[in-house]
This record gives C-alpha cells, sequence and structure tokens, in this order.
C-alpha cells in the first residue's frame, strides 16, 4: 500500500519543521519509508508571505485515512501551528495526498488531495519519488500530471 503525505514550512526553522515532524510520525508508529528532496517555493494562494519548504514522504501505516488524518492534525498542533488565515503561513503543514488507490469524499477529508494537479509544490517532490503513482480520479501518473502541469 502507497500512502504519501505533503510537508511544508514557511517559518521559523523550515528544514529543522519538516525533519521534526517527520520524526514526530515515527514516534507515532507511521513509518517513513522515503522523503523527497526539501525545495524552496513560492506561496500558493496568499503570496504576502515568506517562500516555502516543500517536500513529500512515502510512509506505511497500519491506521485508517480517518484516523491517519488525525496523526497529521495532532502532529501539527503538538509543533504549535497556528490557522491565521487559509492558505496563510505556518510552521508545519502536513496535507494527505494519496491513500493507496483508494478516494475518499468526506467533509473533514477528501483524498486525493483535491488541487494536488495544480501545485508544482505538490507533484514535484512526489514525482521525484513516486513518478508511478497513480491519481485515482484522473487515471494519470504523477509524473504525467507534473508534465501537464508545466505545460500550462
Amino acid at each position: 500500500m502507497a500512502v504519501y503525505i505533503a510537508l511544508g514550512s514557511n517559518l521559523g526553522d523550515k528544514e529543522k519543521n519538516l525533519r521534526d515532524a517527520l520524526q514526530r510520525l515515527q514516534d507515532k508508529r507511521i513509518q517513513v519509508l522515503c522523503v523527497s528532496d526539501f525545495i524552496t517555493t513560492e506561496p500558493y494562494g496568499v503570496k504576502d508571505q515568506p517562500p516555502f519548504l516543500n517536500g513529500v514522504a512515502e510512509i506505511r501505516t497500519d491506521e485508517s485515512p480517518l484516523e491517519l488524518l488525525k496523526i497529521l492534525l495532532q502532529t501539527e498542533q503538538e509543533m504549535g501551528r497556528k490557522r491565521f488565515r487559509r492558505w496563510g503561513e505556518r510552521n508545519i503543514d502536513l496535507d494527505l495526498l494519496l491513500y493507496d488507490e483508494q478516494i475518499i469524499d468526506l467533509p473533514e477529508l477528501k483524498v486525493p488531495h483535491p488541487d494536488m494537479q495544480n501545485r508544482d509544490f505538490v507533484l514535484r517532490p512526489l514525482a521525484q519519488i513516486a513518478p508511478g503513482a497513480v491519481h485515482p480520479i484522473m487515471g494519470k501518473t504523477v509524473l504525467e500530471l507534473w508534465e501537464e502541469l508545466w505545460g500550462k
């Protein structure tokens, strides 16, 4: 089973924040299998904030998607994340991108992540570690989606 999460930070020691989040997930029995390079990206949506450091991790878990979401949100909270504004600055952001080939459409969780195909900061690191992963709704690989995004 392939599960992928996105990591982002644009406050404080960004790289330390991403590495700390990964360690905290491992402490919660989430096995981190592979981590992309971290890339610096411009803010998405709200532009008047510092650049982000982003990456993607492949993980293994026995948790259900909803339980995994709770763990991701709990980890953000433990690390002191404050939600000031939508798409605003944050010390840590953890998003569930893909959970195997499942399609989940609940008020609190949408998988695959509903806007991932439009986000270079998600597709570029995801294509690095899982170019052949398939978006279960669009039926295209991550690499195909990234190439389409760059072709726009």
